[in-house]
């Protein structure tokens, strides 16, 4: 949508495609375009554009999408830049995304 990117491989989007029903909610709330359903399955297919807004993870009903809703490792990145810290100080709390 709009060519939007945001810090590339930074986001905390999960999806776990054994527990899709292929319902496609995903993508009717999702504002940037970052998934996709094919085969009855969903798929991350544009991971930079997401926002972390959480929309996704909220309206799925078989919980196969799991996101740290919020500003998310971007946020942590961007500070840790002015701070002069590490992102995975304070990224995620299992710091995995950064």
């Amino acid at each position: 949508m709009f060519g939007l990117r945001y810090i590339p491989d930074v986001t905390t989007l999960k999806l776990d495609v054994d527990k899709c029903n292929g319902c496609k909610m995903c993508l009717y709330v999702c504002p940037h375009a970052v998934l996709a359903v094919n085969e009855r399955k969903a798929q991350i297919v544009n991971a930079d554009a997401c926002m972390e807004c959480g929309a996704c993870a909220m309206n799925c009903p078989e919980n196969a999408l799991s996101v740290r809703a919020g500003v998310g490792c971007a946020y942590a990145i961007i500070a840790s830049s002015f701070k002069g810290t590490d992102p995975a100080d304070t990224c995620c709390d299992d710091a995995t995304c950064c």
